[in-house]
């Protein structure tokens, strides 16, 4: 037992960001659904990948700055450098990492962020969303992103996560703030 005042159980910490992942979900689902009801499928998807580029490339800003202040170079292993690189409570029910074939696959299972879209019954939009890991990683340094090889808001059971190094294609069209996505959503 603390005593320090202002401490809060661990069970309520947990529903709050839980909580604020749920908004988060939901703000990129409204924006999401309101760029394809005005632009169309084609172009609303085009923006949305746009935005998600942006959106991680300043999640990156704030880890090549965390590395870079400590002299690393901008690797992947040092992309955490400044702090975790997600809420370790409350965005999902369970976070594992194992090797598998030379690879560090991270596996994440009960998505906050996916059941908000599987209530709203929006999952395709909403799995847009998920391609900020992949960005964030290509901001930080081009030559590498981290995919996701299943993923809840497709009906995967758990979501499977491995960083592997990028085409020059992918390097091309991120760069040029093309359709780097490559998803047919």
């Amino acid at each position: 037992m603390t005593t320090d005042p202002t401490a809060i159980p661990l069970e309520q910490a947990e529903a709050q960001v839980a909580l604020a992942v749920e908004r988060v979900a939901l703000l990129h689902l409204a924006y999401a659904e309101m760029l394809v009801d005005e632009l169309g499928e084609t172009r609303g998807k085009e923006l949305i990948v746009k935005a998600i580029r942006r959106y991680g490339a300043k999640i990156a800003a704030k880890a090549r700055q965390a590395a870079q202040a400590q002299g690393l170079p901008l690797e992947p292993e040092h992309y955490g450098a400044g702090g975790p690189n997600w809420p370790s409570i409350g965005i999902s029910d369970d976070v594992e990492q194992a090797e598998v074939t030379g690879e560090t696959r991270t596996y994440i299972q009960g998505c906050g962020l996916a059941k908000t879209w599987r209530e709203q019954g929006n999952e395709r939009l909403g799995r847009l969303y998920c391609l900020v890991d992949a960005s964030k990683m290509m901001a930080y340094n081009p030559a590498y992103k981290v995919i996701h090889l299943q993923a809840e808001p497709d009906g995967d059971e758990r979501c499977e996560l491995v960083l592997r190094e990028t085409t020059e294609q992918e390097r091309e069209d991120f760069e040029a703030d093309r359709d780097w996505s490559y998803l047919d959503l």
